[in-house]
């Protein structure tokens, strides 16, 4: 009886191994992850390819949705996606390589190796190219802003004219981080003069055949044939519609590629097939003159996620869209690459991270926030409106509005509206904000126009509080009217006043009304505008500060209607 007690528990405990081992077990966090994609795993629909990589394997592989619409052709873990901007890694890692040899410096001048660019107050180092330090104004932005249409045809000289014709920088170099497609993109031109070999070659000849990435390149012939090539889509009311471009730039993007080609790369990491020294180098942050270290390296971003460290770098071009994020110390990594401008890969990324790397997480959990016991101080109603206004960045013009919302503060910003709390007199919080959201009002100078600091998600933002403004009147809005020119781009904008307001006149500007956001500043869709007048206080020109450029001058043509 005792013996047949003793093999049942040895039965029980075999069984109870075997579950634990059987596929079904495994199979738990795979349909979890499938469920992630479930939308997207139709027939009629794009969607995206995934590889998720465990101890140097990768443990599950699957395609979702169609990589080409009209044939009917679906996605699979061997379809060719464009990555966008997840491609700088390789640029910057060719660029390391460059410099690993010998050939060129980090520190080199770039004028040394372009020498068609103007010459700046501060020179622009290589190394400001690949950490976004440089200040150079982004070429995509700018072609948006002189209404390039999705098919416009320019070369890559072209591109280098126009950053040729850029007389001002975002900023000083080294002073600050600002995303620019301008310098990966240059990175390109630079490896190419180096090298004497296109970016395509030097990057096949150095990293993807000695990877056997074979299914990977870059694209500089759009007209080129690639073979098990998804096509990018964007959604329409009726269904999807082709996104394309005849763009041959590469460096900032441009690299077609596979999940399973991808891994390559990854485990490359690990491996250090490449050199040790080229793997380190790539991941080394930069340094802003002040000393402060970014959580930029070469065409990575290195941070944490829920206490774990992460390299990370997305990417998104003409309906693609693509993340790969690697978390080196758990050998663990996702990899999705979508065909359709509307998935966000990086979101679905860290989700299945979410299900895999939990028990991880947890060792890094802090207890949940009681937001009902966040402590405020109370203010009067005089106090709290002294703080209301019209707040912008200092560095890139862009707007915060604060206002008043039953008896509370509330904050605008990134298109979402917070309620702020006072912990202090100075010092607010926004306790249902996803992320964590301070503000510190400064106290306020006779003289000195109203400042405050604010911490949001890491971010440090110094604002500035304008004076209110008035509903202006039609005759002060046609003060404003006429045609503005700039000779960067260049292009020529037309302002007209309808429908009681002041509108842009030109096809890629937005539609809406221009709102009035302090004296002769305005602001609309993307756009923020600083009107300058001369000394008889007659208009001039306007600044206009888009995104990731700034300080763009454009001057009013005298003699219009």
């Amino acid at each position: 009886m005792k013996k047949f007690l003793f093999e049942s528990k040895l039965l029980w405990i075999f069984l109870f191994c075997a579950f634990l081992l059987s596929p079904a077990a495994a199979d738990e966090k795979t349909d979890k992850v499938d469920k992630l994609f479930a939308q997207w795993d139709k027939t009629v629909s794009p969607g995206a390819a995934l590889a998720i990589i465990k101890d140097g394997k990768i443990i599950y592989k699957r395609g979702y949705g169609m990589a080409n619409l009209e044939h009917r052709i679906p996605i699979t873990s061997t379809s060719v996606f464009r990555i966008g901007s997840t491609s700088k890694q390789f640029t910057a890692s060719c660029l390391a390589i460059l410099a690993l040899q010998g050939k060129i410096s980090l520190d080199d001048d770039i004028r040394k190796y372009i020498p068609e660019l103007p010459e700046y107050e501060r020179p622009i180092t290589v190394r400001h190219l690949i950490h976004h330090t440089s200040g150079m104004r982004d070429y995509l932005t700018l072609g948006s802003v002189a209404a390039w249409a999705d098919d416009y045809f320019c070369t890559p000289g072209d591109t280098v004219e126009l950053l040729a014709r850029q007389k001002r920088l975002n900023f000083l170099p080294g002073e600050e981080h600002l995303y620019s497609n301008s310098g990966y993109f240059l990175i390109g031109v630079i490896v190419k003069r180096v090298s004497g070999k296109s970016l395509n070659d030097f990057a096949q000849e150095y990293i993807f055949k000695p990877l056997g990435m074979k299914n990977t390149h870059f694209h500089d012939d759009h007209t080129m044939i690639v073979e098990n090539r998804a096509d990018g889509f964007s959604p329409t009311k009726n269904g999807f519609r082709i996104n394309m471009t005849t763009l041959d730039h590469v460096g900032d993007g441009g690299v077609f590629t596979t999940v399973e080609d991808l891994y390559l790369w990854d485990q490359a990491f690990y491996s250090n097939e490449l050199g040790k020294e080229l793997m380190g180098l790539i991941q080394a942050p930069g340094v802003l003159n002040n000393g402060k270290k970014l959580d930029y390296a070469f065409g990575l971003g290195i941070d944490e996620y829920k206490g774990l460290k992460r390299v990370s770098h997305g990417g998104g071009f003409v309906g693609f869209r693509a993340q790969m994020v690697r978390f080196p110390e758990q050998k663990f990594s996702v990899i999705c690459l979508a065909n359709l401008g509307t998935i966000n890969p990086s979101r679905l990324c860290l989700r299945v991270a979410d299900i895999y790397l939990a028990d991880e997480f947890k060792k890094f959990e802090k207890p949940p926030k009681n937001k009902k016991k966040m402590r405020s101080v109370k203010l009067s109603k005089k106090e709290l409106e002294a703080k209301t206004g019209n707040y912008q960045d200092e560095k890139t013009d862009a707007w915060i509005v604060i206002s008043m919302k039953e008896g509370k503060l509330v904050i605008q910003t990134r298109g979402r509206k917070y309620v702020l709390l006072p912990v202090s007199r100075t010092i607010f919080k926004a306790p249902d904000a996803p992320l964590d959201i301070t503000i510190e009002f400064s106290p306020e100078e006779k003289g000195r126009m109203p400042k405050a600091k604010l911490a949001m998600g890491g971010d440090e933002i110094y604002l500035v509080k304008h004076p209110k403004v008035e509903p202006l009147t039609r005759s002060q809005l046609e003060d404003y009217t006429g045609e503005y020119y700039n000779d960067e781009l260049p292009v020529t904008y037309k302002l007209a006043v309808e429908k009681k307001a002041l509108r842009f006149k030109h096809k890629n500007a937005p539609t809406r009304a221009l709102k009035a956001m302090a004296h002769d500043k305005f602001t609309v869709g993307w756009f923020n505008i600083e009107f300058m007048r001369d000394k008889d206080n007659k208009i001039t020109g306007f600044l206009l500060a888009a995104g990731r450029v700034t300080n763009l001058e454009f001057v009013k043509k005298t003699n219009t209607n």
